[in-house]
């Protein structure tokens, strides 16, 4: 896909049922259109980040800056009318966080006002042109389904007894087919099963982890999906019933419960995009921003699952683990 493209097509907006209190901030201040696929329940703790970026920026929430939220709690179907809501709005700038649905989505509803995106993609699929962005999108683009593999080779170095591996993924996300391709073709390359089952409901997931036990599934890998995050605590929760050995995308999901985490330190996206909204406020223009592609990785260990499901932790994972949850 061209960058120019891509820029052309990102973009969502149903109005969310659940607001933050502080998106009721004076008419005086601009104001945020904040969208996101995760539940207001993960703001503070997720989002800590684009606030402080913001603030380094100069403007901080309730003293100049007002926010309106809307969160998609993980339905990615909502957020065409979330977007659409914010455009209705007129806010000043859309930041689009989350899922590669949010930015398509605030695309889609506005070619006018100034969006920053953060989206996981392979920077060489967006075309060659990332330094000069084009309309009214700019923003952090960081790796996150093409690392399967990587998860894959690190599930198998925690436990190399694993022969039959789960991969559940959604449906309803637009990079479901493409990660489970790739996944695959990883699987086949090292001599391991892949049973993949898809789910986009809690109702769904219960069925899903039925079904990877009658597969006589050894351990599971969770796909790169916001559903799967805002399901975190249901996941960790049949994860560890059933002691079934987890490896996920975000460090969340490890606090959770999961055993273990490979991905983009999303931390850094999220401060990056916070400064950008800061900058286009100040009066820069999306095209006066480069689209950053971030290239730090983390890998997050929960030694307390892992006592739980009777694992020793093999020393040279241990000695390239970012952090390790106790």
């Amino acid at each position: 896909m061209q960058r120019r493209d891509f820029i052309a097509l990102i973009g969502g907006a149903a109005v969310s049922r659940s607001f933050s209190a502080r998106a009721q901030q004076p008419s005086k201040f601009p104001t945020v259109g904040f969208m996101s696929s995760a539940s207001p329940d993960d703001g503070t703790s997720r989002f800590g980040e684009f606030y402080k970026g913001l603030s380094e920026a100069g403007f901080i929430e309730g003293r100049n800056v007002a926010i309106e939220y809307r969160w998609a709690s993980g339905q990615l179907d909502r957020l065409p009318g979330l977007a659409a809501d914010l455009v209705r709005r007129q806010v000043n700038v859309i930041a689009a966080v989350g899922a590669p649905n949010s930015p398509l989505a605030a695309k889609a509803a506005t070619a006018v006002i100034p969006i920053v995106f953060t989206v996981g993609a392979d920077p060489v699929r967006l075309g060659p042109n990332l330094n000069h962005p084009e309309g009214n999108a700019t923003g952090i683009v960081f790796l996150v389904n093409e690392l399967g593999a990587k998860r894959l080779s690190l599930l198998s170095d925690l436990i190399p007894s694993a022969t039959v591996i789960g991969f559940l993924a959604d449906r309803s996300n637009r990079n479901a087919e493409a990660e489970t391709i790739d996944m695959q073709r990883a699987a086949a390359a090292i001599g391991r099963t892949l049973i993949v089952l898809q789910a986009s409901s809690a109702g769904e997931i219960e069925s899903a982890f039925a079904s990877f036990l009658n597969q006589h599934v050894q351990a599971l890998i969770v796909a790169a999906e916001a559903f799967f995050v805002a399901q975190r605590e249901q996941l960790a929760a049949l994860a560890a019933q059933h002691s079934v050995p987890m490896m996920c995308h975000v460090r969340e999901m490890v606090v959770a419960g999961g055993l273990v985490s490979y991905g983009t330190s999303l931390s850094d996206a999220r401060h990056q995009a916070g400064l950008y909204v800061g900058r286009i406020l100040q009066g820069a223009k999306p095209a006066d921003l480069p689209v950053m592609q971030l290239t730090k990785f983390e890998l997050v260990i929960n030694l307390k699952t892992a006592k739980k499901l009777g694992l020793a932790i093999p020393s040279g994972v241990m000695a390239i683990a970012d952090e390790v949850i106790e």
